[in-house]
């Protein structure tokens, strides 16, 4: 049963006003429907509910604005519908920009980042080792939890907001360390260390890891000395989009997984899953929808956001060459700033790469309307939800492969060895 302290209860009465309080009983009855004992102190919190899908959604943060609500830790902001810092045109209709534009203002009002970023962590949001935190944005949570070693579930939208507002989260789930220890062990230990170590890989591992463990905690093993935070940023954006991974381990790289055993909690998995060449083969040709079809309309890289790094391994990849076919980079600020002062922007733009900045093309219209429309990209998350949002057919690859496919206007596709 719930138990909340007298300060809390004091708010939930009004005694910080109105909208302290409505935030206050959302998060308190969120706890009672979860059967969490009590609400825990947050760190910090990474706000998803901007994102305009409809004008409740505008309503609810301006009547919290209304109520004097600010949050009261560091609150980050996810990707919103329009792009204050500039990029592609935005296709939505008079009155749902206007209410995206108001929603955008009022999460500002209360004080949050203006980030608008689905990579809080690359832009400088990185809470601490175990501390407590209510993180919204599937990707930012899978790698809050499993990359930054910190304690959060996945915040639904408003629930986000409220949390961060009341300055606390229901006491359940992967707060608490019982819940964070691994059932599943996946070993990709007989693979290639050429296929784990290339880019083209932790999308496709993601998307088995997302289907084989839904919501359960996996331990990977087999990937020391293989990854980068880019590659595990892309496994579990891939796995959270996939399933409802919120957690994941990779023995020897991630905080709580100095080996597989200490994940494991030194208990047997329940299951244990090999992977073969074949398995990722089977998995890799799934990401693609588009069929044998060389047509590429246009190429998204970006989900999660582009870091500095994929910028410069972009750059590196086009080697000055002009794009056949748009190539949209979604980023967030904290990317276009230094690019904009260095002048690597306009040298990519006029290359025919599209900047989206702030928002990307899979939640918001931007994407020209085509008949029978191939997108392809790197990203395993928009992958999965690009056919769905946007009407485009999917072409999964590598970011080589999708250069070179912008290059020339048509799928070029490389030889893999899965062996």
């Amino acid at each position: 049963m719930l138990e909340l302290t007298q300060d809390e209860r004091a708010i939930a009465g009004g005694a910080a006003g109105e909208g302290a309080a409505m935030a206050m009983r959302i998060v308190a009855e969120a706890a009672r429907l979860m059967g969490a004992p009590r609400l825990i102190p947050i760190a910090s919190a990474h706000i998803d509910g901007a994102l305009y899908h409809g004008d409740s959604g505008t309503l609810f943060a301006e009547k919290l604005v209304a109520g004097g609500a600010r949050v009261g830790v560091r609150a980050s902001l996810n990707v919103g519908s329009l792009a204050p810092a500039g990029c592609a045109a935005i296709r939505l209709p008079p009155h749902e920009r206007d209410m995206a534009r108001r929603m955008m203002r009022a999460y500002e009002a209360m004080g949050c980042e203006p980030s608008w970023t689905c990579a809080p962590y690359q832009a400088g949001h990185r809470p601490a080792q175990g501390s407590d935190v209510a993180w919204g944005e599937s990707n930012a949570v899978v790698f809050c939890n499993s990359v930054l070693g910190a304690r959060t579930n996945r915040y639904g939208d408003f629930l986000d907001i409220a949390c961060a507002i009341a300055g606390r989260a229901p006491d359940y789930g992967l707060h608490r360390p019982k819940n964070r220890i691994a059932t599943l062990l996946i070993d990709v230990g007989g693979l290639s260390r050429a296929l784990r170590s290339s880019d083209v890989f932790y999308p496709v591992l993601g998307t088995i890891l997302g289907r084989r463990a839904g919501s359960d905690v996996a331990v990977i093993d087999g990937l020391q000395g293989c990854t980068t935070e880019d590659r595990l940023k892309a496994l579990g954006a891939a796995a959270a989009s996939a399933g409802g991974v919120g957690l994941f381990h990779v023995a020897g790289v991630t905080p709580e997984a100095p080996d597989r055993a200490a994940a494991l909690g030194r208990l047997a998995p329940r299951e244990t899953i090999t992977l073969t060449p074949n398995d990722i083969a089977t998995a890799l040709a799934r990401l693609s929808t588009a069929g044998s079809t060389d047509r590429v309309d246009a190429v998204a890289i970006g989900s999660p956001h582009l870091s500095l790094a994929e910028i410069d391994e972009l750059e590196r990849l086009m080697a000055g060459r002009k794009l056949k076919a748009p190539l949209y980079a979604n980023t967030g600020r904290h990317v276009v700033g230094p690019l904009e002062a260095q002048g690597r922007r306009a040298a990519l733009e006029a290359a025919g790469v599209i900047f989206v900045v702030d928002t990307c093309v899979v939640v918001t219209p931007i994407l020209p309307e085509l008949e029978g429309a191939v997108l392809m990209t790197n990203s395993g998350k928009f992958a999965h939800y690009a056919p769905g949002n946007t009407g485009y057919a999917v072409t999964y690859g590598s970011l080589s492969e999708c250069v070179e496919s912008a290059v020339a206007g048509r799928l070029v596709r490389e030889t893999r060895a899965w062996s």
